[in-house]
């Protein structure tokens, strides 16, 4: 029998935490979750009584809670070790009331690495249950459910079944149909520029100048008419320097990361979707065996604060100073501060030991936990070395009455950037234009002036990267909630992703719209923002949480009364698709169902035929030569490329087959992602693992891709 019982949320969880604490002593069991949750089939929530919850067992949790309901009575001691936010609390809370535990008890412990050190440290210090971060979750469950089970239903009688309204996830689904608005209604204007490209003999460089102003200061020229006049008064010209400036730039290392950063900079630099982020990060977080044991790899992955423990600052300036050198070591540890509106409950996402190298552990890694460690490991190594020097030269060069400015800087001292380079670092293209240092002056020649035309653009479509930082500029949420917003709204049919961009889709914009004419507060930013503040002061005791849910439901139960008698019914017209049904003979239409879209009858319920909607590429199966076809996996996680004769044949192959033979073997070709320096293209690829030849992927002929902005 185990002294102790240690009750954690997942399986892998628990595996780690045995594995590092290594005595008998202790008994390792997990939740697989939330064990109590409010009714899925009804509203749970007891509005005439301050808000009482109706808590019950989840279905599918009854085994694991009988199972750990009998451990707790063969132990001395029970620990409750969920995770180390308000929900992790809340789910300690549910624990504690099934197995009847004594509240005034310390029975909470909690870590924010999953190492040996921090887990036998946290067992010799428990606390008692927080309960003003209890009730902070609690008001935000409440106040979900509210929302969602009280809207809901309204939006299936006036439009469609099925659908769902969020607290967060209407706001997010209406920042992306504003976004569309505003791409509709942009009116481009024009702009021209003329860019000098000057030499100065004897030397062969050529830099580039842009004309910055005339005589009478800074010059815009709107039209060409305006550009000609520039380029008619500049023939003959002399370029004469009339002023340099050289200097030293500083360019400081972003911080380690917060959840919303590690989600933005996998997305831009790995192409992961938030969700898989977090999948993977989730895993690091909970353990991987490695060479010498079972260890979480890197600290708690939900929070929003870039402050990081003394003792991991010394161990990286330890570490960059035996790598690196003292000069990539700054005088004082970098500091970093948070946002105004963080929580700061945890430390920044960072690698639990910094002897813990990428390369080290590479062979204990998948690709994906392997691709995801590295940034986060780069990250915070780089966010505690000095600055990147560069030396920087500016001119103004004058000819006629215009004057023109040439920029450059050069690179002297790598600093951080020998470690890792953001996105922000890649955007500003390092090297660009590097001109030679002149004196005032000097006389240089023009080789060219070159005219440029340019229209302003409309803003960017939404990118999950782009999402998530705007969610948390509004203040809309919380580092847990992002992921989990953006899988609804696209599972919803809300939003559709192509090419890594988030559009709205008609029925998101309807939606959205009846919302906004409707329940303007549930959809609006500031709104939401303002009830995450009222939140967080539950958290830290300030409000009863209660109250939180008294100020919203009173305005909010009559703004619903009053939407049930103004909605009218809104008629969402089917897509029809060029499939006719073989039963009946009409052509098919579009419908959304929990695993996406298919195709069904209009006839329905005299015609109940429906079809998957089959995707084939123009490649002949390699094996019998039929066409192949895009599939997914049972659970939809993963696309592979099926034979359409299966299971006759049983090719399959994980990336798309193209209409391509090896040029060394004969065998079938797969277009593949590969990386080069900074960039990444596509290739043709080998299938025969024997072989591996690849080779760059031909260019397009005949027209141009065409991106949205």
């Amino acid at each position: 029998m185990a002294d102790k019982l240690v009750i954690v949320e997942s399986p892998a969880k628990a595996d780690t935490i045995v594995k590092l604490l290594g005595s008998k002593e202790y008994k390792v069991v997990a939740s697989n979750g939330h064990v109590r949750d409010l009714p899925k089939s009804q509203l749970g929530v007891d509005t005439e009584n301050d808000f009482a919850p109706k808590y019950i067992t989840i279905r599918g949790r009854g085994d694991i809670i009988r199972k750990i309901t009998k451990d707790a009575k063969n132990a001395n001691d029970i620990l409750l070790a969920t995770d180390p936010d308000r929900e992790g609390e809340a789910i300690s809370w549910h624990l504690s009331k099934i197995l009847k535990l004594d509240e005034g008890k310390p029975c909470r412990i909690e870590f924010n690495e999953i190492t040996g050190d921090a887990v036998k440290r946290a067992i010799t210090h428990p606390r008692t249950i927080n309960t003003d971060l209890v009730n902070a979750q609690q008001a935000r469950r409440i106040l979900d459910r509210l929302v969602g089970y009280k809207i809901s239903p309204l939006l299936w009688s006036k439009v469609r079944k099925g659908l769902s309204a969020g607290r967060v996830q209407s706001v997010a689904t209406r920042i992306i149909v504003d976004r569309e608005n505003e791409i509709r209604d942009f009116v481009p204007k024009e702009s021209w520029s003329v860019t000098a490209r000057l030499t100065h003999p004897p030397q062969k460089k050529v830099f580039d100048a842009k004309l910055v102003g005339d005589g009478k200061g800074k010059l815009e020229l709107r039209d060409k008419a305006q550009a000609d006049a520039v380029l008619e008064a500049l023939e003959g010209a002399a370029y004469t320097v009339a002023n340099v400036k050289t200097g030293e730039k500083l360019r400081k290392a972003a911080p380690p990361f917060t959840t919303s950063q590690l989600q933005q900079e996998a997305s831009r630099k790995l192409g992961f979707t938030t969700k898989r982020t977090m999948l993977v990060a989730q895993q690091l977080y909970e353990g991987v065996d490695i060479k010498g044991g079972a260890a979480g790899l890197i600290t708690y992955i939900r929070t929003d604060s870039v402050r990081i423990s003394s003792e991991a600052q010394k161990a990286a300036r330890k570490f960059i100073l035996k790598h690196h050198g003292k000069e990539y070591v700054p005088a004082r540890p970098n500091v970093y501060r948070s946002k105004k509106n963080a929580q700061d409950a945890h430390e920044a996402i960072r690698p639990t030991s910094v002897e813990r190298t990428p390369q080290s552990i590479r062979d204990s890694l998948t690709s994906d936990q392997f691709k995801l460690y590295r940034l986060i490991y780069n990250r915070f190594l780089a966010s505690q070395m000095t600055p990147a020097r560069y030396d920087t030269v500016q001119m103004d060069i004058v000819a006629a009455e215009y004057v023109f400015r040439a920029y450059g800087e050069t690179k002297v001292f790598a600093g951080y950037t020998a470690v890792y380079m953001s996105s922000a670092d890649e955007e500003e293209k390092e090297g660009k234009n590097p001109i030679p240092l002149l004196k005032e002056g000097d006389v240089c020649v023009c080789k060219e002036l070159v005219p440029a035309q340019h229209f302003t653009q409309p803003p960017p479509r939404y990118t999950e990267a782009s999402l998530v930082r705007a969610l948390e500029e509004k203040g809309i949420g919380r580092p847990s909630t992002y992921a989990p917003t953006i899988s609804t709204i696209i599972d919803r049919g809300y939003v559709k992703r192509e090419k890594r961009v988030l559009y709205p889709t008609e029925l998101g914009e309807i939606v959205t719209n009846l919302m906004r004419d409707h329940f303007n507060d549930i959809v609006n930013t500031e709104f939401t923002a303002d009830i995450e503040e009222q939140l967080d002061e539950v958290a830290e005791g300030h409000k009863p949480w209660t109250q939180v849910l008294r100020d919203f439901y009173g305005p909010f139960s009559e703004t619903l009364e009053k939407a049930e008698k103004e909605i009218e019914k809104v008629e969402i017209k089917d897509e029809v698709s060029d499939v006719v049904c073989e039963k009946c003979g009409a052509n098919m239409v579009y419908k959304r169902g929990r695993f996406g879209t298919f195709l069904a009858c209009p006839n329905f319920p005299d015609c109940r035929n429906t079809k998957a909607i089959v995707e084939r590429l123009d490649v002949p199966c390699p094996k019998c030569g039929a066409s192949l076809i895009k599939r997914r996996t049972k659970n939809g996680r993963r696309v592979f490329y099926g034979c359409e004769n299966y299971p006759a044949c049983d090719f399959v192959a994980w990336d798309p087959p193209v209409n391509e033979k090896c040029p060394e073997c004969g065998s079938y070709m797969v277009e593949k992602t590969a990386a080069q320096g900074k960039t990444r293209r596509q290739v043709y690829k080998c299938a025969n693992k024997d072989c591996g030849h690849r080779m760059d992927k031909p260019a397009k002929t005949g027209g141009r891709d065409r991106a949205d902005a």
